[in-house]
Parts: structure tokens; sequence; C-alpha cells
């Protein structure tokens, strides 16, 4: 009979990807960017771009080599503004080139990075602020005057400001100027004691930083516990980041060669699969990375992947979704063809959205899974092997991964049996900042390992194949049966006039303590279908059970910055909608 302990799912390993890369090397993660600048000094790694009127798309590329010496200038200049090592930095920009040159130049000096959502409404970004404990902050223009507003509510002392224009191209930069920076809300005034990023960079130019930074040093705090409403730090250590690109290089090799590769930088940075996945991950590679600064804008997305060749697009399914259906790619007036590997995490990837892009790519987007405390990725399908549709994979190198009771939280169920699935491995957090209980609740010593108590429902095949079930908060009981939500969702996305769908469980409107199951359905530009319809289609393929009992046609789903679908605030809208009725 098959065990966890055996690892069985090494034996579904492309024929490449070694069972173990232990030994990792010592060093922090930002070794990765001296040596690809060292190997690399003049290939690009940022290009940033931009649709000018008549002239067309414009690009600016930024070089290994300069962004070594950029960063180490912030490095420097930091330090002297009294960075101490273990100091967190917050920084409030979306992927454009200085967000790179920030990240790693904090890094050096021995920071921590401490990355925000720079759309995020001020209580929240002050909440974050506050609880990392940032004295300095790094951040876009156009978001200077929020952070300047907050500044009372949290620990900042000083604010270092950098506008969007500065790293796009020279025609570029003029029309900004001309036509959107003071209307846009880029062009701000520095108040006393605050600095510009590019003085920066011109006093400490040629400068390098003296401190020493250890692969046990913590490197991020990525903030998670957004779909719960409890913003938690998870903290990482540089191990813990350069053992997963390491595990990402050992599974893509022979995929991507490497530094020839194109990355599609698409997924925002200050969320820990783009810190990781994209900018950490391409430049261990030595890679060059296309700036989309919002990927809510897919018309700039699939622009720059036609213009540009990306080949490797991290991404949600909800992105992926959008290009599908976008009449610019529908039409063939953009290609796809150019994108050979994908690797799809943060939510559940239906079927018919893999095939779909699949057949316009010609590349192959393979399903995996991550956390904020496993930075970033945990499992990932075979890039040559078997795609089974539906899992989120196999367990990368190194990665111990169990299914236990639901019960006790210690009892391995049979393998094929649903449980909460946990896991080991290097890249395992340490623990969320300044929240002893909350760590504790998660973080668990067994069988002579430490072992993270993830919260999702799962089960493992035979074969170690693993298959995300549902969220045990998210599971709804329906006349003493387990309903996932997720398993009904995938039903009505098979459904062809279907954009999208939500599931989450209510309370039942007349029978107190108890739940109903409701949809939300987005349905396709076009599209006209009634909800008994939709009811019918999912009756064939359900048990009686687990179809929904309402369902309602929405514009669209609430989400997260990276597409999960926000289930709480389908059921809050829905409790919002019977009081005000």
């Amino acid at each position: 009979m098959t065990t966890y302990a055996e690892r069985p799912w090494t034996k579904q390993y492309d024929a490449q990807v070694p069972k173990s890369l232990a030994p990792y090397p010592d060093h922090p993660l930002h070794e990765f960017l001296r040596v690809s600048a060292q190997k690399f000094p003049n290939r690009p790694l940022a290009l940033s771009s931009a649709e000018l009127p008549v002239v067309g798309r414009l690009k600016r590329t930024v070089t290994y080599q300069e962004i070594d010496q950029l960063s180490d200038a912030l490095a420097v200049g930091l330090i002297d503004m009294g960075l101490k090592k273990g100091d967190r930095v917050a920084l409030v920009m979306p992927n454009i080139t200085q967000f790179v040159i920030a990240f790693f130049g904090v890094l050096k000096a021995g920071g921590v990075i401490a990355a925000t959502n720079p759309s995020y409404p001020p209580v929240r970004m002050a909440h974050q602020l506050k609880d990392c404990g940032a004295k300095i902050a790094i951040v876009m223009s156009l978001f200077y005057n929020t952070v300047k507003d907050i500044q009372k509510d949290t620990d900042l002392q000083t604010i270092i400001v950098t506008n969007v224009k500065e790293f796009l191209p020279g025609p570029a930069q003029f029309l900004f100027t001309l036509l959107k920076e003071k209307k846009g809300g880029h062009r701000v005034e520095i108040k006393t004691g605050d600095h510009a990023l590019q003085d920066m960079f011109r006093n400490n130019m040629g400068k390098k930083p003296s401190v020493t930074v250890s692969k046990d040093d913590i490197a991020i705090f990525q903030y998670t516990g957004g779909t719960t409403g409890v913003a938690k730090a998870a903290m990482a250590t540089h191990n813990a980041l350069v053992a997963n690109c390491l595990q990402c290089q050992a599974w893509l090799k022979g995929d991507i060669p490497g530094e020839e590769e194109i990355f599609l930088a698409a997924i925002p940075m200050f969320h820990v699969f783009g810190m990781v996945a994209v900018l950490s991950f391409a430049t261990s590679l030595g890679a060059m990375m296309v700036m989309v600064p919002d990927a809510r804008q897919i018309q700039d997305v699939i622009e720059n992947i036609h213009t540009y060749k990306a080949t490797i697009f991290m991404g949600v399914p909800a992105l992926y979704n959008a290009i599908n259906n976008h009449e610019d790619i529908i039409s063939g007036t953009y290609s796809l063809k150019s994108v050979r590997a994908c690797i799809s995490g943060s939510a559940p990837l239906p079927p018919a959205t893999k095939r779909r892009f699949e057949e316009l790519s010609g590349g192959v987007i393979s399903e995996g899974f991550g956390m904020s405390e496993a930075p970033t990725a945990t499992h990932v399908n075979p890039m040559r092997g078997e795609n089974r549709i539906g899992s989120i994979g196999l367990p990368l190198p190194d990665m111990d991964m169990r299914i236990v009771s639901l019960e006790d939280g210690e009892t391995d169920m049979p393998v094929g049996e649903p449980g909460e699935l946990i896991m080991a491995g290097p890249q395992i957090m340490v623990g969320y900042h300044n929240m002893p209980t909350e760590t504790t609740n998660v973080l668990r010593d067994s069988q002579g390992k430490r072992w993270l108590y993830t919260g999702d429902i799962a089960r493992m095949d035979d074969d170690g194949y693993f298959y995300i079930v549902d969220r045990k908060k998210d599971m709804v009981l329906i006349g003493g049966f387990n309903v996932y939500p997720r398993a009904v969702e995938d039903v009505l996305n098979e459904h062809p006039a279907v954009l999208e769908v939500g599931v989450a469980g209510v309370p039942h409107p007349e029978k107190v303590g108890q739940e109903s199951l409701k949809a939300w359905v987005v349905l396709k530009e076009g599209e006209n279908i009634t909800v008994d319809n939709l009811i019918k289609f999912a009756s064939e393929r359900l048990a009686r059970y687990e179809v929904p009992t309402r369902i309602e046609i929405v514009k669209e789903l609430p989400r997260t910055t990276v597409g999960k679908i926000l289930r709480r605030e389908l059921v809050q809208q829905e409790l919002q909608e019977r009081k005000d009725s």
C-alpha cells in the first residue's frame, strides 16, 4: 500500500528533475543578481514599455549590470540613512523597474522587504505599515500623498519617492510629463525629510554596501490572510527564497534554457508569487522580464506578449481566462505563440481555461500550488510528463507532504482520502511576525520535522499527484453531507455560456443554524441563459445536495489582487441584500 513517507511523487518526476537538491548554497537571495550581473552584464533584466499615439510601442531596457550598480547605490544610501540589519522597508509600487532595484537594494543593505498593495485603501495600508514597523518606505509618486497622509498612524520616518516615468523610453517620458504626470497625480512635491530615489542613485553610484547578510536572515514579510480578513506577515529567510528558486530551476531544467527566456512580469511583485516565481526566479536564471504595471489592463498584457515574444508566463486562472476571451486574441490580431511554459497558481485552474489557452498559444500551462507561508511554489505538474486535470501536481524536490485527519490533525489519512494538507521543506516560513499563537497553530513539530498546516483540504492519488478539494473554512454542510464549493464551481465553469463562477455557503433563509448553497455566475459577453437552465446543467453532473439552491447572474466577482475569488465578500453581499430588503 502506498504511503506518504515513500514520496511516491518522485517516481513521476521528469527525467532531469532530482529527488533532492540538498545541500542548498549558503548565500543570500541577492547573490543571484550579483552572479547574473557578472555573467551577463549587458543583458536586459527589466524591460519597460509604453504605447504612444502614432509612434506605437516603445521600450527601454535596464541591464543586469545597471540594476546591480543602482541597487548597490540604494543600499549604501539606506545604510547612511540609518537602516540597520533586520529593519523593515515598505515598498509601495506596482511592477516597474524601480521595484526591482528597490527589492535588491533593501536586501543588500540587510533590510527586510515588506511590500504592500499600492491600491489598498489607506486604513488597510496603514495597518500593514504599522504592523511591520517600517521606518522607511520606497513609494511611487502616484501613492506618495496617500502614504504621507497615513504616516502619522505608522512608524515611518522617511519616504523615498520615485516617478514611473524615470525608466520609460525617452519619448514616452516627454509625453508622460506633458499629458499625464500632473493630471494623473504623478507630479508631487516631496516634503522636507523625504528623498527622491534618483538623488540617492546619483549620490552613491560606484559605492558598495559592506553589510554581511546570511542565509538565515529574514528577507521578506509577506502579508497573507486577505481571504480571512486577518493580515499576518509570514516571515521567510533568504535561504527559503534561494531554495524555492533552485527548486523551480530544477523543475523547469531543459524546458527553460535560462538567459534566453523572456518572463512576462504581470503578476504583482508585491505578492509573493510575483516576487519569487517571477522576479527572483528570472534573476537567478539571467533572464529578462517584461514589466506589466497593471495586469487588469488586458490589452497591455497581450500587446507585451505579442510585441516582445514572452516565453514564460506565470499567471492566475482569471488572467488566462480574460486573455482567452479578449476580442483581439479571438480575432488573431495578437498572437500568443511565443509562450511556451506557464505555471498557474493562486486559485484553481478550470480545465476549460487550461484547454483554451493551450490551443491559442501552443504552450503548456502546468497548474501548481504555493503559499505565502512557503514562498512560493510547493507543487507543480510536470513540464514534460503527465498534467493531470484538476491536480496541483507533484511536490517539488525536498518537499514532504501528508494528508491528515480533519478531526485530530495528526492521523495520516489513507491514500486517496481527503484531509488537511500539511507540508515540510526548505522554504517553509519561520512564523508570523508578532503572532506567536497563530504561528503555533500552523507550525507543529511531528515525526522529527516541522510541519506547516495549510488549512486546505486535499487528497493524494497512488502516483503522488495532489488535488485541492477546498479550503477547510469554505466547506459547507448540506443535509449532513460535506459539500466543497470548488467542485461545484468546476462543473458550472464547464457551461459554454459561463465566464466565471463563485460558490459559497450562506445562512439558510428559513432554517436557523443551517446553510444553503448559492452560486454567483458571470456570463460571457453576448451570452444569455436562464438560472433554471444553469441549475438543470448542474443537476445532471452533481449530487442533489451539491446543486446550488440559488444562482445569481452578476457582472463581476470580487477577487484578490492575484485572482482568488473572495467568497466571504459574496456571502457578506448576500447578507446585506437580505438586510436591505
